[in-house]
């Protein structure tokens, strides 16, 4: 048993890095919420590339590590190249993917919605409870009501703001926990 929760405390990130992580939220968030326009989209933009070149990185390092590790070669072989392809389609078109990357999050987060409300629902008569299956329902409603209006006017600078409110909210909470983690 104590083996167990040493092995867990030196798999935790160190606390510096969860430091770094969560200024560059805070501040990244500020920005997009509380900065100036230009400010505002050029942040934006920048997000955008930096997403272009993680996706391509990615994509790269997915189909080196193929040759590591042979198992579910193809399955690490397709996200390799359609990392690279999006990775490379964003940074050839940063305009237009600044414009669809927020209505494809809304999109993805909608079926999201759909698919964990169904296994919570699963779960729910499974012998999970009523707490799931009141869950299941709202995550199906949400899911539905994303994926019906995802490319509605709006939804995807709101998506943009829900966002920018997450980065400053978790920022902060991980500024705090790395002081809670280096006091440990």
């Amino acid at each position: 048993m104590a083996e167990g929760a040493l092995e867990l405390k030196s798999n935790q990130r160190p606390w510096w890095l969860v430091l770094i992580n969560g200024v560059l939220a805070l501040i990244v968030g500020s920005l997009l919420l509380w900065g100036q326009t230009t400010t505002q989209l050029q942040t934006y933009i920048f997000l955008v590339y930096f997403l272009g070149f993680w996706w391509l990185i990615e994509g790269i390092f997915d189909i080196v590590y193929m040759f590591i590790d042979h198992r579910a070669w193809g399955w690490k072989l397709f996200i390799g190249i359609v990392s690279i392809i999006a990775g490379l389609t964003i940074i050839q078109y940063p305009l237009a993917a600044a414009f669809a990357l927020p209505k494809i999050f809304v999109l993805v987060l909608g079926i999201w919605g759909l698919m964990q409300g169904i296994i919570l629902l699963i779960m729910a008569f499974q012998g999970g409870g009523w707490g799931a299956g009141i869950l299941g329902v709202l995550a199906i409603i949400f899911g539905i009501a994303l994926t019906v209006n995802y490319s509605a006017p709006g939804m995807g600078l709101a998506f943009l703001w829900v966002a920018a409110v997450g980065a400053v909210i978790g920022g902060i909470a991980m500024i705090v926990q790395a002081f809670r983690q280096r006091k440990a």
